[in-house]
């Protein structure tokens, strides 16, 4: 049975976002505006000007800034406001990838290093800019969801999309998709939505996933946790890979990622760490793998070693050692288990370290 690979690809400019100029809300033009979303009751530009806060001196003001600055009532309508704008702070200086689109099968995702709180209030962004509107904001769920829109390339058609947030395989970061709904402007309006499974349209769903992930790679450097969303905080719960502990089973890597996708995220890893894969099973959910275990790098050459003629040779090969994984799914998660099929005195440690090794290595 071939295996389905999880193919990864760096941005490239997407010329989708031309293409979303098209879209137009289910309401006709008029005075509400373009996309007959209709504007609020007062500009912003009318809002009134409160004074800075004031931080009592005791406490710290060190994170308190103006990260947004309100143009002046006399811009001119239509002229861009880009040159006004403070300049964005970057994120943090360890980023693995920025923004990755990976793909199994038909389904496709953005990966992207930053949190789900800081990537949140930048998708919301990403349609306000638009000036399309967000029917549903959920951002303790992670989830937003448009009203229906019109395309001109599909005149017959409504069009409704959703875009869900999650954290990602490793700390700091996250993963979104994206889903597409059409149905029939001859259809009245559905008093709710039910979601399918996959999109209706993909070539949709991949134009505005496209469209995002261009956004955010061209904003990567204003994704601040100072300005992270502290309603879409809540999305940080636990990463979608962990070690957790089972008192029967010993430790196991819970990936709370369909069978599908976990048996390739592990397979993957374990060519990205060069384990010696001898036998694998898809059916029968195992992998037969040699390991050593963790071999920590030797340390420079120092005066005492070369003094006394130490040679690199001493450095010894650990003897490989055959393990079986396992993979067992559990409702919407995939459990891990290594077992050690040799009986050697560090068998366990050994099948910790292997677990370790396959979350460092998971993309």
């Amino acid at each position: 049975m071939p295996e389905t690979s999880l193919c990864r690809g760096k941005m490239r400019l997407a010329p989708c976002l031309m293409a979303l100029a098209a879209f137009a809300s289910c309401s006709s033009l008029g005075e509400n505006g373009l996309w007959g979303i209709g504007a609020a009751p007062e500009s912003y530009q009318d809002a009134l000007v409160m004074p800075p806060m004031a931080i009592p001196p005791e406490l710290d003001s060190g994170t308190i800034e103006a990260l947004y600055v309100i143009p002046t009532s006399d811009a001119v309508a239509g002229e861009p406001l880009a040159d006004e704008l403070p300049l964005p702070k970057p994120i943090e200086t360890r980023r693995r990838e920025g923004v990755v689109i990976q793909a199994l099968g038909e389904r496709r995702w953005i990966v992207i290093d930053a949190t789900p709180a800081q990537i949140w209030p930048l998708v919301r962004d990403f349609w306000t800019d638009l000036d399309l509107q967000l029917e549903v904001l959920e951002p303790g769920a992670g989830t937003m969801e448009t009203a229906w829109l019109e395309a001109a390339n599909a005149p017959e058609t409504r069009q409704k999309y959703r875009v869900t947030i999650e954290p990602g395989l490793h700390s700091g970061s996250a993963e979104i998709q994206v889903r597409h709904l059409q149905e029939l402007r001859s259809e009245p309006l559905p008093e709710s939505v039910e979601w399918p499974e996959t999109s209706s349209n993909l070539e949709f769903e991949t134009q505005i996933l496209d469209a995002i992930s261009q956004y955010l790679a061209d904003r990567n450097d204003i994704y601040q946790a100072s300005t992270a969303s502290l309603l879409a905080g809540a999305i940080e719960g636990a990463r979608k890979a962990n070690l957790v502990e089972n008192d029967e089973a010993g430790p196991m890597l819970e990936l709370r990622l369909d069978y599908e996708r976990a048996w390739v995220q592990v397979r993957q890893a374990l060519g990205s760490a060069a384990i010696e894969i001898t036998e694998s099973d898809r059916d029968a959910a195992t992998f037969n793998v040699r390991f050593a275990g963790i071999v920590e790098a030797p340390p420079e050459r120092g005066l005492v070693r070369r003094l006394f003629g130490g040679s690199d040779e001493e450095q010894q090969e650990r003897p490989l050692h055959d393990f079986v994984l396992r993979l067992q799914s559990e409702g919407d998660r995939v459990h891990v288990t290594s077992e050690s099929l040799d009986d050697f005195d560090e068998a366990p440690r050994l099948s910790r370290e292997l677990l370790q090794v396959i979350i460092e290595n998971l993309v």
